[in-house]
């Protein structure tokens, strides 16, 4: 089990493991379907999951990691054709249903950040031409 504590509130990780809490929609930017292997790391523990939907301020994940509300954490996307990983500094649970969470992005390298945008406008040209197929 991941077990990364926000705040240092341990009350929330009780109420996480035995409620499932549902997304509010709060999205500032377009989210694309996607599915990258990625890795997230928050003091000494490790986890590995896939991303599934993805914004420039955030990500759907699926892991069988357990992540509580406000646990913050270092994020790696596996991107293919990349050499290396996008690299998320601290990303923040926001939301958990069952093996799905939701994260935001707090803090990103701009390097970074320039390989997300530019990772984005490739899912946003496959999907529109995706679209434009099937028509």
């Amino acid at each position: 089990m991941l077990d990364i504590r926000g705040s240092g509130e341990k009350s929330m990780v009780t109420k996480a493991r035995s409620a499932k809490i549902e997304p509010v929609d709060q999205r500032r930017q377009p989210r694309f379907t996607a599915q990258f292997r990625s890795t997230f790391s928050g003091g000494q523990r490790e986890g590995q999951g896939k991303t599934i939907d993805l914004s420039d301020g955030g990500c759907k994940i699926e892991s069988n990691q357990t992540v509580v509300i406000g646990g913050t954490f270092e994020y790696r996307i596996y991107v293919p054709g990349l050499s290396w990983p996008i690299r998320i500094d601290e990303a923040q649970v926001r939301w958990v249903n069952g093996k799905i969470f939701g994260v935001q992005f707090i803090s990103i390298q701009a390097e970074e950040r320039q390989k997300l945008k530019q990772l984005l406008i490739n899912l946003e040209t496959e999907q529109v031409q995706e679209s434009c197929r099937r028509h």
